[in-house]
């Protein structure tokens, strides 16, 4: 069993996931530097025919393609030889879009493969996991949490509104988690979590496989807070404290937000 989160941790209990933010035209970028455990490292079906350029799956960073391949110079030589493809934001690579690895910018911009959702509901594999919008934002800085900051991002729902797991994945635990109340923890085929708080009820149980899309539970008020709302984070670990920020993981994984 995943061990029990809590809002109120010792800070010693974070990990953090490194960062960096670049400019590009004046736009912060947020990027990500360091990828979690089963980045795209294939070279067969995940390359183009061309040797030199890789063609982005679901669940690809900058940063996992740059290890991955071995990029001379890292995700800032890749991000730099792309932005023709990649855009101004290098947080929202889409699948489909095929990247040089040699430092030669390609002109000719490329589409989201046919499996990608241009309405912005996310492509097959991911979506959002409530309809909802945006509340209290990750990393947020405020007394009301031990790590001094918001470890995941709040959608502003009443209770009741159907919560859906974000993508395919195993629940490693379901029900009562402290100032969390109840709340779902789901391992993902990239080897990342997504959790789930302050649920007013529960639909799945550990050990159960769910498909994205699929409800596991209801929106509520339990546990630590002052209203209803869902708390949604994403993790490296089922523990609290690896969290990453869940709006670039879902982004990344081709939902708009």
């Amino acid at each position: 069993m995943p061990a029990k989160g809590k809002h109120r941790r010792s800070k010693t209990q974070r990990i953090t996931r490194a960062a960096a933010v670049a400019s590009a035209g004046g736009a912060a970028l947020a990027l990500p530097l360091i990828g979690a455990t089963g980045a795209h490292a294939a070279t067969g079906d995940a390359a183009s025919t061309d040797a030199k350029t890789y063609t982005v799956k679901a669940g690809d960073t900058l940063s996992r393609i740059a290890e991955a391949q071995d990029v001379d110079g890292g995700w800032k030589k890749l991000y730099e030889a792309n932005k023709s493809v990649v855009g101004s934001d290098a947080g929202l690579i889409q699948p489909g879009m095929k990247l040089t690895l040699d430092g030669a910018a390609k002109t000719a911009s490329t589409t989201a493969s046919s499996t990608g959702d241009s309405t912005g509901t996310g492509t097959a594999d991911y979506v959002k996991p409530v309809d909802g919008s945006v509340g209290t934002a990750y990393h947020a800085s405020g007394s009301s949490w031990s790590s001094g900051y918001h470890t995941g991002t709040d959608f502003v729902v009443s209770t009741g509104t159907t919560v859906k797991a974000v993508g395919d994945g195993t629940v490693v635990s379901a029900g009562w988690d402290g100032s969390y109340g109840n709340e779902v923890v789901i391992k993902h085929a990239d080897g990342d979590y997504s959790q789930y708080a302050h649920l007013s009820s529960i639909g799945v149980s550990a050990g159960q496989t769910v498909t994205a899309g699929q409800q596991i539970g209801l929106s509520g008020a339990t546990g630590n807070v002052t209203g209803p709302h869902l708390h949604f984070e994403i993790r490296t670990s089922p523990d609290y404290g690896s969290d990453i920020d869940p709006l670039t993981y879902l982004r990344e994984h081709g939902v708009s937000i």
